[in-house]
């Protein structure tokens, strides 16, 4: 039985990701801040028939937290078939780029960027010994400077100098990730889920949690003729699925 691991799964889009992956057929660490908050997801999860789920205590910002996960879910499995790393936070709005503070941008990097570096570090010894393995990091259209530095694109006045930041740091570490994992099985890509209506949000989002999970779930199970190292947002083009930096 393939294994991942999803990091912020105990709602909103990373549960539902956690969800159709125990529908694939995978066992899904469900990893969650809150570890009660993770149990009861998972015992949601369990009372629709899919019990191949387990909550694990991860907090991506903790370096104790993030070893304490990668020890407990290496006594259980000597190897990760894929990482999802979807636990965010957008720091609150707005985020202008003269009034946002400076502790703002260190709270979310320190989760965005700074937690997926240091997951993807802890885990990557157990995601070398899977045939084909996966690291989808959730990323955002909204983080595309390309699309950013155009006016006629239809969020372009929907800028934020902190959330969209970190992202765009996120894409930059997806991109030299997949290069050094080029030679390799490996696929890494950062996907947008969408403009989804989750709590990140406050619910403003236009798109479902079912759909922006979907999108993800696609990357993970990728075969070897898949992209990687690429920056996927279908809600933007749905035709070729990928956009620009």
């Amino acid at each position: 039985m393939k294994t991942v691991l999803i990091t912020g799964a105990n709602k909103g889009i990373g549960f539902e990701t956690a969800r159709q992956l125990a529908q694939q057929g995978y066992h899904v660490y469900l990893g969650s801040r809150d570890l009660a908050n993770g149990q009861r997801a998972v015992a949601q999860l369990q009372a629709e028939g899919l019990l191949e789920v387990e909550a694990i205590q991860l907090d991506v910002t903790q370096a104790d937290s993030v070893q304490a996960a990668r020890a407990e879910i290496g006594r259980k499995t000597e190897v990760l078939d894929a990482l999802v790393n979807n636990a965010a936070i957008t720091g609150g709005m707005p985020q202008t780029a003269l009034g946002a503070e400076v502790a703002a941008f260190q709270e979310v990097f320190a989760t965005n960027v700074f937690g997926v570096v240091q997951v993807t570090q802890a885990f990557i010894d157990l995601l070398r010994r899977a045939p084909q393995p996966r690291i989808v990091n959730v990323g955002s259209s909204g983080a595309s400077l390309t699309l950013h530095s155009d006016p006629t694109w239809k969020y372009y006045h929907h800028k934020g100098a902190v959330y969209p930041a970190s992202k765009a740091a996120l894409h930059m570490y997806t991109i030299v990730l997949a290069y050094e994992l080029r030679d390799t099985p490996f696929k890494v890509n950062a996907v947008d889920p969408g403009f989804t209506a989750t709590d990140l949000n406050n619910h403003r989002g236009t798109g479902t949690v079912e759909d922006a999970a979907a999108r993800l779930v696609k990357y993970v199970l990728v075969g070897e003729e898949g992209p990687s190292g690429k920056f996927i947002s279908e809600e933007n083009t749905p035709v070729t699925g990928e956009i620009p930096w």
